[in-house]
């Protein structure tokens, strides 16, 4: 009886969200899959002058890759990772500049950070894709930022009800303004802080539960800027010690040119 052929490994659609050297001629890249999440995959011989992974492993671009079976990093066994077989650039965004460049950084950082691996999570990894071509447009980026931004809180489960009153789960009435509260939700505001009306609120939460992003970043572009610093104050909450180092740099090099 006749053996049948070991199928080919399967591809999946895939993003670079960092790398760093872990050889003279191989890296250790972050990726971002459809399929499986983040993901630890080493590039062996990546950097190697005549690899044809050299030019295809750079952050931004969507990826068709095929991957190993897990293997160990190191010798003790302390991470798990696994190869990369293959990687094919499939077309469409390629890497941003200027402003945008810092954007998609920024982006990247805030889903090495708030993302475990090894948890799927289609839908925020085509609302990412859906974000990246925006970036370079002025009019856009903005709200399509704040978007991911809602929809990243929302995946990871930080996003309260922004229809209700944090204290007594009350809804909110369009005509008053609240403040977000990062440790509870919608409330009265109380002090000097980011408000919105209790229609954008409203507005805001409808969008995240119909689940298009589309709908979500029209709702951020009618919140208006406030939603910057509401959602600069969110996420910071959430980080805790751990600054986002884009951030930074983004100041850093404003400071230079002023």
């Amino acid at each position: 009886m006749a053996t049948r052929a070991p199928k080919p490994p399967a591809t999946q659609a895939a993003f670079v969200l960092h790398h760093y050297d872990w050889s003279e001629t191989s890296l250790v890249l972050d990726l971002f899959s459809r399929e499986h999440g983040r993901l630890a995959v080493v590039a062996k011989g990546a950097k190697r002058p005549y690899s044809q992974l050299r030019s295809v492993l750079l952050p931004f671009l969507r990826l068709q890759v095929t991957l190993s079976k897990p293997s160990k990093m190191n010798e003790d066994g302390a991470a798990e990772v696994q190869s990369l077989r293959g990687a094919e650039w499939v077309g469409g965004q390629t890497l941003p500049s200027g402003a945008a460049l810092f954007s998609g950084y920024y982006v990247n950082e805030l889903l090495l950070k708030f993302l475990p691996r090894q948890d799927p999570q289609p839908a925020l990894f085509d609302a990412y894709a859906a974000l990246l071509p925006q970036l370079p447009s002025a009019e856009d980026a903005q709200a399509a930022l704040r978007a991911f931004e809602f929809r990243l809180l929302a995946t990871c489960g930080l996003l309260p009800d922004l229809s209700v009153l944090a204290t007594t789960q009350a809804p909110l009435d369009p005509e008053r303004t609240y403040m977000l509260a990062p440790e509870s939700g919608v409330v009265v505001p109380t002090h000097d802080a980011p408000q919105l009306t209790g229609m954008a609120f409203i507005q805001l939460q409808a969008a995240l539960l119909h689940g298009s992003q589309a709908a979500l970043q029209q709702a951020c572009e009618l919140a208006g800027p406030t939603l910057k610093p509401l959602l600069r104050a969110l996420l910071h909450y959430h980080l805790g010690h751990r600054p986002l180092r884009t951030r930074q740099v983004l100041l850093d090099v404003q400071k230079l040119l002023t």
